[in-house]
């Protein structure tokens, strides 16, 4: 097996490429070792000194590295525990769920945000090694959270503006702007 990697525009996040299926649908995002638990691959990842995130796409998984970790000494390890996992046929997830659910209390507003988002901006995105998820539409403002490559990417503030916002009030005018969902403090 053969694993690619590339950089992201977040220089803390690496994307590396098995060249096969990581997840059949959706995303997985895991910022600490207890989130992680319903992950084998994740876990194992996160028990390698200096994996500060683990963010999973369909063919993808991306690393974050904490601050002061080097990445030569990191991507190797990355590198030879993604080959031995994947190679052996382990499972990725041990409970098969995906962050892509049905929104059924959606207003038409929501559900255009959604259909917008998943044509146009999350292929984009999941190149770089990220994914943006809607969290709500309240007054005008979309709220949207940041992940894998995305979260912390030093570009992302510019993306959310200039990009998204306006893309989505060209289709929808009643979305007035977009900022990013603050997370809660661990």
């Amino acid at each position: 097996m053969f694993i690619e990697f590339e950089e992201t525009p977040n220089p803390n996040t690496l994307k590396f490429l098995p060249g096969q299926q990581v997840l059949a649908s959706g995303t997985r995002e895991f910022k600490t070792l207890e989130e992680a638990a319903v992950s084998p691959l994740a876990t194992r990842l996160f028990t390698l000194d200096g994996v500060q995130g683990v963010f999973f796409g369909r063919d993808f998984v991306s690393v974050t590295r904490a601050e002061g970790i080097s990445w030569d000494q990191l991507k190797p390890m990355i590198l030879m525990l993604l080959m031995e996992h994947l190679s052996a046929g382990l499972p990725v997830i041990s409970e098969e769920t995906s962050s892509a659910s049905v929104h059924e209390d959606d207003s038409e507003i929501a559900r255009q945000i959604r259909e917008l988002l998943d044509t146009r901006v999350k292929p984009a995105v999941a190149m770089d090694g990220g994914n943006i998820e809607f969290s709500r539409f309240d007054d005008g403002i979309v709220f949207l959270r940041m992940e894998g490559a995305c979260a912390g990417c030093p570009s992302s503030t510019m993306t959310l503006k200039h990009s998204i916002e306006g893309l989505l009030k060209h289709f929808i005018p009643e979305v007035e702007r977009v900022e990013p969902e603050e997370l809660e403090p661990y």
